[in-house]
């Protein structure tokens, strides 16, 4: 589930710092920071949804910004993705909506 943590993190922040003809968000860039597979790992193994929920939504607010907000199209559907992620209780919950969440932040970036 790390992984997919951090991918979700990476898909997410390349919306709001990559731009056209400029370099790309790699795993181990600054803007990673707090995102990174161990970071999600601990919080993991801690057993602390909550941290990992609010680092997964400083990641798509971020993105959901950079797409225009929650009155767009790609906008209110990163919304509606975001919303499964964050109504899980129980950490096994998290990998259907997670996954999900990671897929169409993929397509849209």
């Amino acid at each position: 589930m790390e992984l997919t943590l951090e991918a979700v993190a990476l898909f997410a922040l390349k919306l709001v710092h990559e731009e056209d003809g400029g370099s790309p968000v790699l795993r181990d860039d600054l803007v990673m920071d707090g995102y990174e597979r161990e970071v999600f790992g601990l919080l993991v193994r801690q057993g602390d949804l909550a941290g990992v929920l609010g680092k997964v939504d400083e990641c798509v607010g971020q993105a959901l910004n950079a797409l225009g907000g929650a009155d767009t199209v790609l906008g209110r559907e990163l919304q509606r993705l975001a919303a499964d992620v964050q109504n899980v209780h129980q950490l096994d919950e998290l990998p259907v909506p997670l996954t999900t969440l990671k897929d169409y932040l993929k397509d849209i970036q």
